[in-house]
C-alpha cells in the first residue's frame, strides 16, 4: 500500500481556532441582543420611553384663605392690653388697619376666610393639635410660627430637645399635607430670644417684669455678665438656632413649603415689643411680622 504523506497539522492548533470563533460568534450575540437603547437601534427597534418627572406644584401667591397656627405671639397676647390675647391685631390674620395682617392683604373677606388658631403658651408638641382643627376649614395657606415657648423655659435644661422639636414638626406637616396636598405652608423663624435680651435689658421696667419669671432660661438675672451666665444665655440662642435648622429642613422637603428665616434676622428694637411686658410684639412687632411673612408668600419664583 502506498503511503501519501499529508501536511500535519496539530489537533491543539485545530482546538483553540474553534474556541476562538465560537467566542466571537458569542460576542456578537450578546452586543446584538443588545440591553440597552444602543443595541436597540442597531437592531432596527425603538428604546423605551422614559417617564417625564412629575412637575413640582407651582407656589400660588394670592391665597384666598388663611389659618394661623402657633402661640401668643400669633395670638396677640400683650399687644392690646396686658395678660390678654389681642388677635384683632395678629400679624397672621389681624383686622386692625395699622397692623395690615397676612389676611388683610390676601383674602376677600377675611372674616369668613381666615381662623387663628395659635394659643398662648403653645409648644410645638401641640402644633398637631392645632393642624387639625385647621384641616377642617380647607385653607389655602397654613401660617406657623412657633418654638419660642420652647426654648423660654424656667431653665436650659427644660427646653425641649432638637430631637423631639423636629419630630413634632415633622408629624405635623405630615398630617397636614395628607390631609389638604394643596394648601400652602409658611413657617417663619423662631425669634432671635438673644436679642430680646440685649435690647430689653436697657429698659428698668422690662427688667423689673422679666422678675416675674418671664422665660428664665435666657432673661432670668438680666444684668449678670458672668462666664456662666453668657454660657447659658449662647445655650439657649444654640437650641433656638437647631430648631430654625429644624424647621428649614423638614420644610424644604415640602414643594409646597416656605421656611423665612428673616423673622430670626430681624434686628427688632424696644419700639417693636409690648410695653406690658418687653417680651412680645406689640402692634409695631406685629406689623414687621406680618410685613416680612407678605413678602415671603408673595415672592415669585421657586
Amino acid at each position: 500500500m502506498t503511503m501519501v504523506n499529508r501536511p500535519f497539522r496539530p489537533i491543539r492548533a485545530r482546538g483553540a481556532a474553534a474556541a476562538a470563533l465560537t467566542a466571537g460568534a458569542l460576542l456578537v450575540s450578546l452586543t446584538g441582543c443588545g440591553g440597552g437603547p444602543e443595541g436597540d437601534a442597531a437592531a432596527g427597534g425603538h428604546a423605551a420611553p422614559r417617564p417625564s418627572p412629575k412637575p413640582s406644584p407651582a407656589w400660588r401667591t394670592d391665597p384666598a384663605s388663611v389659618a394661623a397656627l402657633g402661640d401668643s405671639i400669633t395670638a396677640g397676647f400683650d399687644a392690646c392690653s396686658v395678660l390678654a390675647d389681642c388677635p384683632a391685631v395678629s400679624w397672621a390674620t389681624g383686622t386692625d388697619p395699622q397692623v395690615d395682617s397676612v389676611a388683610r392683604r390676601l383674602v376677600k373677606d377675611p372674616a369668613t376666610h381666615s381662623w387663628n388658631f395659635a394659643k398662648t403658651g403653645a409648644l410645638i408638641r401641640d402644633l398637631p393639635a392645632q393642624v387639625d382643627q385647621a384641616v377642617r376649614q380647607r385653607p389655602e395657606l397654613v401660617t406657623v410660627l412657633v418654638g419660642a415657648n420652647d426654648a423660654c423655659r424656667p431653665d436650659v435644661g427644660s427646653m425641649t430637645t432638637e430631637a423631639a422639636f423636629r419630630a413634632d414638626f415633622e408629624a405635623s406637616l405630615r398630617t397636614l399635607r395628607r390631609a389638604l396636598p394643596k394648601t400652602q405652608v409658611y413657617v417663619a423663624a423662631v425669634p432671635d430670644l438673644m436679642r430680646l435680651w440685649s435690647q430689653g435689658r436697657q429698659n428698668p421696667m422690662a427688667k423689673d417684669v422679666w422678675k416675674l419669671g418671664i422665660c428664665g432660661s435666657m432673661l432670668r438675672d438680666p444684668d449678670d455678665l458672668s462666664k456662666a451666665a453668657d454660657a447659658r444665655r449662647q445655650s439657649v440662642r444654640d437650641r433656638v438656632v437647631a430648631y430654625n435648622k429644624a424647621l428649614e429642613t423638614v420644610c424644604g422637603r415640602d414643594a409646597l413649603c416656605r421656611y423665612d428665616r428673616s423673622v430670626f434676622d430681624f434686628r427688632f428694637t424696644g419700639a417693636e415689643l409690648s410695653g406690658w411686658d418687653w417680651f412680645h410684639p406689640g402692634r409695631e412687632g406685629q406689623r414687621e411680622l406680618a410685613r416680612m411673612a407678605f413678602r415671603e408668600i408673595t415672592r415669585k419664583g421657586a
